[in-house]
């Protein structure tokens, strides 16, 4: 029988593993009631108090139940004659159920390795131990006023019979007790060991989902920015070094950030920053970038290759097609536990596009399955001309679930 432990209906993965260690304690003879396996008596902590109460209720449980067996099994009983049946079961009960504390306190250990038995060992054990105790206690019992007469009727086949018969009623009932608490608890960590399984599962499925989206991003870049270089080697090739080292500045800082669940807003910052140096250097004069970062926000978490997508999409579908170009500005600022990311373009206009592109599903889809609803993207029009883009997300990620 395995040994069970004070705890709530359900358990989390955590909770199973801690249970298992803590099995030997909270289970053995001396720390573990009987009451404890009727969920409404695991509220309170364990104490000497607490387990003199619990056996105080105990003992009238089992006096009461005696007193019923009685007048059940007799067709000659008045009020009178079932108080004082009562008075003296619940002295018995009192005198058998504090021995049987005192004992189990004293005999821990061989108890302890008892409850792992099967439920009939378990039994036999406590009927055996049971009788012992019962026929101590009935030797005390005799010894009070008003018992003496016990003693004639001691050792007497009846009276071994009758010790028997509840010692064998006690430790049914604490064998069923402790049986019950353990299947419980059993059950319990099977149940949060297969959420654990079933949520490694989705969480694996769902990182390799989103290094897939985080993938889509590298390609469109890389390939633009090697076809940029190949075309300023001749004709501009103090441009194209300069694109090139940039280049590699930004694939340093890249590809550090892509092997991390996350990063902070300086990283992406400056990742930001490389990011438009090397279309600056593209699109000269017609690029303008403005990029600011509040120090307090600096080392906010965040996950990586969020804002990159946004900025690309400004330049593909705001600045770029405009025959002036304009201004791409960056900023965060922190309302309340919400961090807002602001990507402001001063191009065409949201609306002069027919497509949001794959850069703001992607984003969307990220955002939907790392935050849930604690993760939004807002896109409106940034007066007098181009788009603001806002990307919402919660300051503090404890809590929040994410992959």
């Amino acid at each position: 029988m395995t040994n069970p432990t004070t705890m709530k209906a359900e358990m989390t993965p955590e909770q199973a593993r801690a249970a298992k260690v803590k099995f030997a304690h909270d289970f053995d003879g001396k720390d573990f009631h009987p009451l404890e396996s009727i969920a409404f008596f695991r509220r309170w902590p364990r104490s000497f108090a607490r387990n003199f109460i619990y056996t105080l209720i105990f003992n009238l449980m089992f006096a009461v139940a005696f007193t019923l067996i009685g007048v059940l099994t007799s067709s000659e009983w008045t009020l009178d004659r079932v108080i004082r049946n009562f008075g003296n079961n619940l002295i018995i009960s009192m005198i058998i159920g504090f021995s049987f504390w005192a004992v189990l306190e004293g005999i821990a250990p061989v108890t302890r390795w008892i409850n792992n038995k099967s439920f009939a060992v378990v039994t036999i054990f406590y009927a055996l131990l049971g009788t012992v105790i019962v026929n101590a206690s009935f030797f005390v019992l005799s010894m009070l006023p008003g018992y003496a007469g016990i003693r004639v009727w001691m050792f007497s086949p009846q009276q071994l019979m009758i010790s028997m018969l509840i010692s064998l009623i006690i430790s049914l009932v604490i064998a069923a007790m402790w049986t019950k608490r353990a299947a419980e608890i059993d059950a319990q960590i099977s149940l949060a060991e297969e959420r654990q399984r079933a949520e490694a599962a989705e969480r694996a499925a769902l990182q390799a989902n989103l290094r897939a989206l985080q993938a889509q991003i590298e390609p469109h870049f890389l390939f633009n920015t090697l076809a940029n270089v190949t075309s300023l080697i001749h004709s501009q090739p103090s441009q194209a070094k300069l694109m090139l080292e940039n280049f590699i500045n930004y694939l340093r800082v890249s590809l550090a950030a892509t092997r991390e669940s996350e990063t902070d807003l300086a990283q992406e910052f400056e990742l930001m920053a490389r990011y438009l140096a090397i279309l600056k250097i593209r699109m000269g004069e017609r690029l303008n970038v403005d990029i600011s970062l509040p120090p307090e926000l600096a080392h906010t978490k965040l996950p990586p290759m969020l804002i990159q997508p946004l900025i690309e999409n400004a330049i593909k579908h705001g600045v770029e097609p405009k025959l002036e170009g304009g201004t791409i500005s960056l900023h965060a600022h922190r309302i309340g536990d919400a961090l807002n990311i602001e990507i402001i373009d001063t191009g065409m206009g949201f609306q002069n596009t027919t497509s949001g592109g794959i850069g703001l599903s992607n984003v969307r889809e990220r955002l939907a399955q790392l935050f849930g609803s604690y993760g939004s993207l807002n896109i409106e029009d940034h007066q007098p001309c181009g788009t603001r883009i806002t990307l919402t997300l919660p300051c503090n990620l404890e809590g929040i679930p994410r992959i």
